[in-house]
C-alpha cells in the first residue's frame, strides 16, 4: 500500500496533474479580480477553490505518509506544507489577510517545475554575495542622500527636503525613470554644475553596482550548469567503466570455457 502511494505521488503524471491544477487555479484567481465575473460565477470559483485546496491537502497528507519525518527535513516540502496551511486558514473576521495570501499557493509551481526550482536554488546560493553588494549600495546611497539633502534640499524640498525624500529620489534616478527631464535638468537650471553630482552617481549605482548583482547571478547559473554537465560526464564514465568490467568478465568466462573444452 505504501509503495503504491509512493509510486503515485512521485509519478510524472501526478506531478503534471498538480501543475495543471496550479495553473488553472492561477487563471481563476485572476478572473476573480473582475467584479462582474466574480458576481456571476462566484459559486463556481468557490467550489473550484475548495476542490483545489482539498487536492493539495490530500497530496501533502500522502507525502507525509510516505516520507514520514524526512518530509519535514526537506525545505521544499516545508514550503509546500506552509503554503497549503495558509490556504486552510478560514478567511473570517481577523483573518482576512489570509484570503489575500491564498494567492501564494501559485508559488507551488516552483516546487513542481524542476527548472524553476534550479533557478531558485541558484538565487539562494548567491544571497551572501548579493547581501554584500546591497550593503555597499546602501552605504553609497546614504552618502549621496546626505550630500543631496544638503546641496538641493532648500531649493527642491519636494525631492531632497529630508533624508527619506533624497533616498527615494536617488532610487528613482538609479532606475533611470524620468531622471533627466524630470529631475536633473530642472535642478541644473538653478545649479548648472549639478550634473557633476548626478552623472557619477548614475554611473556607479546603475552601471557598476547593479550589474555586479547580475554578474553574480549569471555566474551562479553557470556554475549550476557546469555542475550538471560534470555529473552527466561522470555518469557516462561510470557506465563505461561498468561496461569494460563486464567485457573483461565475459572474456574471462570465455577463456575458462576454452580451458574446460581443451581438457575434455
Amino acid at each position: 500500500m505504501k509503495q503504491t502511494i509512493h509510486t503515485l505521488v512521485e509519478s510524472s503524471k501526478f506531478q503534471n496533474f498538480i501543475m495543471g491544477l496550479i495553473v488553472l487555479n492561477g487563471i481563476t484567481m485572476g478572473i476573480e479580480t473582475s467584479k462582474s465575473l466574480a458576481l456571476e460565477y462566484g459559486t463556481f470559483f468557490t467550489l473550484f477553490n475548495t476542490f483545489v485546496i482539498s487536492i493539495f491537502t490530500i497530496e501533502i497528507i500522502l507525502r507525509i505518509y510516505v516520507h514520514k519525518t524526512s518530509f519535514f527535513k526537506d525545505s521544499w516540502s516545508i514550503f509546500d506544507f506552509t503554503i497549503v496551511a495558509i490556504s486552510l486558514v478560514p478567511a473570517s473576521a481577523g483573518f482576512e489577510i489570509f484570503r489575500v495570501l491564498r494567492v501564494l499557493r501559485l508559488f507551488r509551481l516552483i516546487t513542481v517545475v524542476p527548472q524553476m526550482k534550479k533557478i531558485v536554488v541558484a538565487l539562494l546560493s548567491v544571497i551572501p554575495g548579493i547581501g554584500a553588494i546591497a550593503a555597499l549600495l546602501t552605504l553609497f546611497f546614504y552618502i549621496f542622500a546626505i550630500m543631496s539633502t544638503q546641496l538641493y534640499g532648500e531649493a527642491f524640498p519636494q525631492w531632497f527636503g529630508t533624508l527619506g525624500d533624497s533616498f527615494y529620489t536617488l532610487f528613482q534616478i538609479m532606475t533611470l525613470e524620468s531622471w533627466s527631464m524630470g529631475i536633473v535638468r530642472p535642478i541644473m537650471e538653478a545649479y548648472p554644475l549639478a550634473w557633476v553630482f548626478f552623472v557619477p552617481f548614475i554611473f556607479v549605482s546603475t552601471f557598476i553596482i547593479v550589474n555586479l548583482i547580475i554578474a553574480i547571478v549569471v555566474d551562479a547559473m553557470n556554475e549550476m550548469t557546469a555542475g550538471e554537465e560534470e555529473a552527466i560526464v561522470q555518469e557516462i564514465h561510470n557506465s563505461d567503466d561498468a561496461m569494460q568490467q563486464e567485457i573483461l568478465n565475459l572474456r574471462n568466462d570465455i577463456q575458462e570455457l576454452k580451458v574446460l573444452l581443451q581438457a575434455k
